[in-house]
């Protein structure tokens, strides 16, 4: 997909870029890797001089690179909690020609580092995470700090104007352009807030207490999709090879181990939160299974021998960042197709009008409905 804007050396347009979402390959092509919250957000720096030599940039959430590519010039710190995101920056930059050399990437559960002069940020879905993330920089840059932040405009809320100003201070708004707006906050508020993350939690019916960083989905109780999973997983030998795929803060392989103790279960995310989640949580409720369990930074299972896994467990999200999709459910699917041995299991639970059984047919050739209500259905498929 070709991006309509790339600055050079002299703030001067010079050409297209080239960005893909990544992973590359993906079904549905339509889905750019940038929007009009990235456009403006850049041409506003552009004509501020934002990027020159003076500046050190600090770049949130940037899904795919669309901002980071345009500045490479300038020292620009990237910072995500998304390994895709990681990947794909690279992707974009190195397939442009561009150097990595003046880009850092950290994670976001890295140190935000010194002398940053402007922060540049794109608004997450979700609020714990934003709410977490100005904390973070509040706690670290002064008034001096130049803070703009961008998002479609149907997405900047009142509420979300209210809490810039309460974690920063003074908050303004741009006039939209082509449905996006830009938000202007100066760290001026003198109140000083402790974090409430990583948020605590007990885990229903269980003895065990769970912990959330921020980013991690079901932040203070257990979601009703997992619920209802939990209530019908299949029944696991000793010595089984059980992965929870898409893992979040590992409950679903907490379970598991909770009922067989000798189980080796692997948590595999593509959040740095979320995998140090379940890790904290494996360690704090189970410390005598922390040994036979792995955790994984991953893009699905890209990195898992083929042949090697006895069950897979998953709840495959619908959605990209931002972007409704299905291409995420069709990776993790293929993916534990290839990882698992003959005779193993996929049990997965989704919403219902998600139709993933004609996938999983589609795919492993069988499927069979384990449990249904009016919200989700869990279902097998063995290869």
């Amino acid at each position: 997909m070709i991006s309509p804007f790339i600055v050079n050396a002299d703030g001067v347009y010079d050409k297209n870029l080239f960005l893909d979402r990544y992973p590359v390959g993906q079904v549905n092509r339509a889905l750019v890797a940038w929007d009009s919250a990235d456009e403006y957000l850049i041409n506003y720096v552009n004509e501020q001089n934002l990027a020159d030599s003076q500046h050190n940039l600090l770049i949130f959430n940037d899904s795919f690179g669309a901002i980071t590519a345009n500045f490479t010039q300038s020292h620009v710190t990237s910072v995500s909690d998304s390994w895709i995101s990681h990947q794909g920056l690279q992707y974009n930059i190195e397939q442009n020609g561009l150097s990595l050399d003046n880009i850092s990437q950290i994670t976001s559960l890295d140190e935000l580092p010194d002398n940053i002069t402007v922060v540049l940020y794109k608004i997450p879905k979700s609020k714990s995470l934003m709410i977490d993330q100005l904390l973070s920089i509040k706690a670290k840059y002064d008034q001096k700090l130049i803070f703009i932040a961008s998002d479609k405009a149907k997405d900047i809320h009142s509420s979300t104007l209210k809490l810039f100003e309460k974690y920063l201070g003074t908050t303004k708004t741009s006039l939209a352009v082509k449905k996006a707006r830009l938000v202007f906050s100066q760290l001026d508020n003198k109140q000083v807030f402790s974090s409430p993350f990583p948020i605590i939690w007990p885990l229903e019916d269980s003895p065990f207490i769970i912990s959330n960083h921020s980013g991690v989905y079901a932040r203070e109780k257990l979601d009703i999709g997992a619920r209802h999973f939990i209530k019908h997983l299949p029944e696991v030998k000793a010595g089984s090879r059980v992965i929870d795929l898409g893992c979040g803060n590992g409950v679903i392989g907490l379970a598991v181990l909770a009922e067989q103790p000798e189980a080796l279960v692997t948590f595999v995310d593509e959040s740095y939160m979320a995998v140090d989640s379940a890790k904290t949580n494996i360690g704090k409720n189970l410390p005598e299974q922390l040994e036979q369990c792995q955790f994984m930074i991953n893009d699905c299972l890209a990195d898992v021998e083929p042949n090697s896994v006895d069950l897979i467990l998953c709840n495959p999200p619908f959605h990209q960042q931002n972007a409704t999709t299905d291409h995420i459910a069709w990776q993790m699917f293929r993916d534990s197709h290839r990882a698992l041995k003959n005779g193993g299991e996929l049990r997965i639970i989704g919403n219902r009008q998600l139709g993933y059984h004609i996938k999983l047919k589609r795919l492993f050739g069988n499927e069979k409905l384990i449990a249904s209500n009016d919200k989700f259905v869990t279902l097998s498929s063995i290869k």
